[in-house]
């Protein structure tokens, strides 16, 4: 299944992705940090901000390398795909974490890590999920033969 997405398409994959995101892990990491709800949460809405960019340019970018190898997306592609998107938000977060708490960037790190445990698993699931259901939703339009 090799349509096209739209950027509005993108945009509420990637809403959708992270309301789920910051919903589970704003009072989990209030809790673990001992810190007050609303400092995780605005942490968790930045990083999310920063997920959500980089959601739409990686996804973006790993379609059109599928499109043009002609890859298909199978089981351990979606592991690929999943790593892959993790590796280059964590590169990006591990600095934001440490500043916003106040901590060392290994620190940062060792709680990114943790974040990460929950997210491949997240990523992974919820983009199986998405992709089964717009499969679904092009069918039924007619946009995709059964």
């Amino acid at each position: 299944m090799n349509i096209k997405k739209t950027w509005i398409e993108r945009a509420t994959h990637a809403l959708i992705f992270e309301v789920l995101a910051v919903a589970i892990t704003a009072p989990i990491l209030a809790w673990v940090m001992k810190v007050p709800m609303a400092h995780a949460g605005l942490l968790t809405l930045m990083i999310s901000l920063v997920a959500m960019t980089w959601n739409m340019i990686f996804n973006a970018l790993f379609d059109r390398v599928e499109r043009h190898w002609r890859l298909v997306r199978t089981m351990s592609m979606r592991v690929v795909h999943a790593i892959a998107f993790e590796a280059g938000l964590v590169a990006t977060v591990v600095p934001l974490v440490a500043w916003w708490l106040d901590m060392s960037l290994l620190d940062a790190l060792i709680l990114d890590i943790g974040l990460v445990l929950f997210f491949l698993p997240y990523t992974f699931v919820f983009n199986l999920v998405y992709d089964k259901l717009r499969e679904a939703m092009l069918k039924r339009r007619g946009l995709l033969n059964a």
